[in-house]
């Protein structure tokens, strides 16, 4: 099997360890452990709870206590509909690996998580790209997506909130789209990682798993949680679906590490006051980055409505890795170049690490900005 490059993870790799101002983080600043077990109440309690514990494969699935909790974050879902994986990286791998064949429809979303349509186009899948346009706030046009989902198309992939755009299907939105699915008998994955960031309100929207019996959504600890470093994700789908995905996951995970599934279960236990922080952040920092882009006549976006990430676009004549190389190496500030998601003359954004990172990159980049406009003049 031959599969693309992954744009953004090699752009990651090869620069986050070194940079200097990291602004192509997309997850919320990460929380220590200290941090985590503080929110709960458990500093001085944490080693009875991990002493006693026997550190076999543990839980197949996923704990019951885990699962329970992750079924928690939506409307109709019990435990049996979740299974726990190794990131939603593993989450999302595991549905195409187990849905899609040979000569599928598969019609994705550009830009969004580059799984998404390379993993189906690996397995020899008819991939057809709904591309996501200022237009439309950057949302699913609906009657492309009509004239898309042909009869027998066997996937729809979706991201919401989007990454890297920041642009949100509300519950209506949602709807619409699971209607033209159900007319096709398609099903619908919905990418939700970071569900639970909208800027308004509680920050959670609808999910596709509670909104259609086809649909199925991915999530993980992240983004939203902060807690990337447990690298434990999830899948939201109906029981038959799941029965399928173990066959899958059989060969490739076998189960998450027992010390990551009791972290995880111990934030979500703790989640409002997560969620709390996560919002605080987001929110603070987005109103940052809003000024700053109403300043710079060389920037123009369509400003999120939630996620942790936007797509700016430029007006300079150079490519987005040769903007992010050099501002890199001029001011040492990262962000990720439109081309490593297939969207040539935009640069991504993350705007929820911490508050004084955020300002002195902006700062950076400011410069950087007049410096190439005057050498372009």
């Amino acid at each position: 099997m031959k599969i693309r490059d992954f744009g953004v993870e090699i752009w990651m790799n090869r620069y986050e360890t070194t940079c200097e101002w990291n602004l192509a983080e997309t997850c919320v600043e990460s929380l220590t452990v200290e941090d985590l077990l503080d929110m709960a109440g458990k500093t001085d309690t944490i080693l009875s709870e991990l002493l006693p514990l026997k550190l076999t494969y543990g839980a197949i699935e996923g704990s019951e206590r885990l699962r329970n909790l992750v079924a928690g974050l939506y409307e109709r879902q019990a435990m049996e509909n979740v299974v726990i994986t190794h990131g939603a990286i593993g989450a999302n791998a595991l549905v195409h690996e187990t849905l899609v064949e040979p000569g599928d429809r598969v019609i994705s979303v550009l830009p969004t998580y580059q799984q998404h349509y390379s993993i189906p186009e690996s397995f020899g899948a008819d991939v057809q790209i709904l591309k996501l346009t200022e237009k439309t706030g950057f949302l699913p046009d609906l009657d492309a997506l009509k004239r898309l989902a042909t009869p027998g198309t066997k996937l729809i992939a979706i991201n919401n909130p989007n990454n890297p755009t920041g642009s949100l299907m509300d519950k209506a939105y949602l709807e619409a789209i699971v209607e033209i699915a159900r007319a096709c008998g398609a099903w619908v994955l919905c990418d939700e990682v970071y569900r639970g960031m909208d800027q308004d309100g509680d920050g959670m929207t609808a999910s596709i798993a509670d909104l259609y019996e086809k649909g199925i959504s991915t999530g993980s600890m992240s983004k939203t949680y902060s807690l990337a470093g447990l690298r434990l994700g999830w899948i939201v789908a109906p029981v038959e679906i799941l029965r399928a995905v173990s066959i899958h996951r059989d060969y490739n995970t076998i189960s998450v590490g027992m010390l990551d599934d009791h972290f995880a279960s111990i934030a979500l236990e703790n989640r409002d006051k997560i969620l709390a922080r996560s919002h605080a952040i987001s929110r603070t920092n987005l109103a940052i980055l809003s000024e700053w882009v109403d300043g710079e006549p060389l920037i123009s976006w369509i400003k999120p409505k939630s996620g942790t990430t936007a797509l700016l676009k430029y007006d300079l004549p150079m490519s987005s890795e040769a903007f992010c190389i050099g501002l890199l190496e001029r001011t040492g500030v990262m962000l990720t170049p439109g081309s490593a998601m297939d969207m040539e003359g935009y640069l991504r954004i993350g705007y929820t690490n911490g508050e004084p990172i955020l300002r002195e990159g902006l700062k950076r980049i400011s410069q950087f900005l007049k410096e190439q406009q005057l050498a372009a003049a």
